[in-house]
């Protein structure tokens, strides 16, 4: 689907995707109407957010091996996950995270799970580390919007049944996390300052996976993956960088989107402001905005940071 930029009105936010490519937000026109995929990157981005949560829709099988969101046609408040009950019942990929488990699956999940997946290791500005897998048409889109500093990939699995036991395998026996919350990263990139520790540690557990799946018989072909050039400024520890002040969930924010590491963004006020924000449009999923010539608050830094 081609991106555009977003006309003035209102959307249900379904947060940021890097399946085109390129970061955009994902969003439902209201009161109806297709998905539109928007640019973030480098254009005054205004808007207005209130505190409800709306129904993010759900994901169907376009064919044997692609999945693709799908608005809630009813535009509904969520319930307790990010779907009213109506998506949470139909959408089809639901299961997918389970079905190395307990097999539960429709025939198209099935028929997905039966395509190639891969096993990586992430690296994250702390130094944070998670084992993850990736089916074959989302090899690189899965890891760009984790978000990550560092990537490898280890093995090309046959289906995703046997790489969902290799990924709990080798969190059984080294302690590795399958996770790392939203929140950590966008502290981390916030306050990073050099790239060479969270890279050392990333090399470190490379070893140890590949030892780990050798011990388990696994053959490795190591193979790094290359950021986007879009968080390219984002990895670069220079000039003054802060979290940004206010929160997303409501009133009336507006910036310059500079650059882009998974859903976390670096953004400019303008007005003079020579700081360079830290936030993460992540925190938007589920919400509504009204795009317009909206502007932030006004911004104290403390003199301390220059």
């Amino acid at each position: 689907m081609p991106a555009t930029r977003p006309t003035d009105g209102e959307y249900v936010c379904h947060g940021i995707t890097w399946a085109t490519g390129a970061p955009r937000l994902l969003l439902a026109p209201l009161p109806g109407g297709p998905l539109v995929y928007a640019e973030v990157m480098n254009w005054q981005l205004g808007f207005a957010t209130g505190p409800e949560r709306w129904c993010t829709g759900r994901y169907q099988f376009a064919d044997t091996v692609r999945v693709e969101a799908i608005a809630c046609p009813d535009r509904a408040p969520a319930g307790q996950s990010d779907q009213c009950p109506r998506c949470f019942r139909q959408d089809e990929f639901r299961f997918a995270h389970q079905y190395h488990q307990d097999g539960h699956a429709s025939e198209a999940l099935r028929r997905y799970m039966d395509q190639p997946h891969w096993l990586y290791l992430a690296t994250f500005a702390d130094g944070a580390t998670k084992v993850g897998t990736a089916a074959e048409p989302r090899k690189r889109s899965r890891l760009d919007e984790q978000g990550a500093l560092f990537a490898t990939y280890f093995c090309k699995s046959p289906d995703g049944r046997a790489v969902r036991h290799l990924e709990d395998a080798v969190t059984r026996e080294l302690r590795m996390s399958q996770t790392v919350r939203a929140a950590a990263k966008l502290k981390a990139l916030a306050t990073l300052t050099d790239l060479s520790a969270a890279g050392a540690t990333h090399d470190h557990h490379v070893a140890r996976v590949a030892d780990a799946l050798a011990a388990m018989n696994t053959s490795t072909m190591l193979e790094k993956w290359a950021p986007p050039a879009e968080g390219d400024r984002m990895r670069v520890a220079d000039g003054v960088r802060v979290l940004y002040p206010h929160d997303l969930r409501e009133g009336e924010h507006g910036f310059t989107v500079v650059s882009c590491v998974g859903t976390q963004v670096l953004v400019v006020l303008g007005g003079g402001d020579d700081v360079d924000y830290v936030l993460d449009l992540g925190a938007l999923k589920g919400r509504r905005i009204v795009f317009g010539p909206f502007t932030s608050p006004a911004t104290a830094v403390q003199g301390s940071l220059f």
